[in-house]
């Protein structure tokens, strides 16, 4: 789940906390980077928990407005066509998914009133009321496909829970707009014949990525002299101090990972980082970090410093 574009991330964060550090470790440093990226990885186990945890208030409001319903339908019971989803009942018997809510202090019973917020968001919407209209049986892949859309229209773009999540972690600040990508995709490649063996996402790909993040991380802060001589060089009449810090931080990071990673990509980590910047520094950073990251790279291969091809002048970056 743990991908470069978060790690990255995650590396600028972290190298800007140590810079801000009056007792700079490096050591340090990296077992906070290793924690904060583990905390990414629960989150999305724990958006998982979300949903389980929203169809628990669906079938508590289901059972509450049961006796009511009949009587105003003669008898009839109101629809189960929500609280009997099979995806939902497959990812709550999931294995992984068990062992991390029973391993975890956080969880959203905690959160029962905002629970039943996003709840009653979801029954008002279309999509809801869609699908409750229907009666004929749904499929696996229908269920599975709900929830997917679910999550992604009103989950994902649900404001209140930026908030919730900042008082459960303040790790979770930035995440979860890499976490939501990621929960979605799984949601896809839920197979109802691996029951309980589903598969979620492992936290690394593989031992490769943890080493970028680890060598990317010790590369900036080892190698800040060298990489901030650099971008002095491609400053014209203007001092290094003057540039914005988060700016500063980024093009170091940046330059870290061109001349760190042979096997990266130039055009590569130009736009990981510009992408970075329209985020987390000024309005006008994007195109001054792609600017200086453009220049600085083009002197490094004709100094023979790297030798990975650099995009020519006329592609650009995006």
């Amino acid at each position: 789940m743990i991908n470069r574009e978060l790690i990255r991330l995650k590396v600028v964060q972290q190298v800007y906390v140590y810079y801000m550090n009056c007792d700079r470790k490096l050591d340090t440093a990296e077992n906070d980077l290793f924690v904060s990226l583990s905390k990414s990885y629960d989150l999305y186990l724990y958006m998982f928990g979300l949903m389980l945890e929203l169809n628990r208030i669906a079938e508590r409001t289901y059972s509450t407005d049961l006796s009511r319903f009949q009587r105003l339908h003669e008898g009839e019971a109101p629809s189960t066509r929500f609280i009997d989803n099979k995806f939902i009942a497959q990812l709550q018997v999931n294995e992984q998914l068990r062992d991390f809510i029973d391993n975890q202090k956080k969880t959203w019973v905690n959160e029962e009133d905002y629970v039943r917020r996003l709840f009653k968001r979801i029954a008002q919407s279309d999509l809801y009321k869609e699908w409750m209209s229907g009666t004929a049986p749904t499929t696996y892949e229908e269920d599975r496909n709900l929830w997917r859309q679910i999550y992604q229209k009103i989950i994902a773009e649900d404001e209140e829970l930026d908030s919730v999540l900042e008082e459960q972690s303040l790790y979770w600040n930035d995440d979860r707009f890499i976490v939501d990508t990621f929960v979605i995709k799984t949601i896809k490649r839920f197979d109802q014949s691996k029951g309980a063996h589903q598969p979620l996402l492992p936290e690394y790909r593989d031992e490769e990525d943890r080493e970028f993040a680890r060598r990317l991380l010790r590369a900036t802060v080892l190698g800040c002299d060298t990489y901030r001589s650099l971008i002095q060089q491609s400053l014209r009449n203007w001092d290094i101090d003057r540039l914005a810090f988060m700016d500063l931080l980024i093009m170091q990071t940046a330059i870290a990972e061109v001349v760190t990673f042979p096997q990266i990509p130039v055009s590569v980590t130009i736009n990981e980082y510009v992408e970075i910047a329209k985020v987390y520094s000024t309005p006008k950073s994007s195109a001054y970090v792609n600017g200086m990251l453009d220049a600085i790279c083009r002197r490094l291969h004709d100094e023979g410093r790297i030798q990975k091809d650099v995009p020519s002048k006329e592609s650009g970056n995006e």
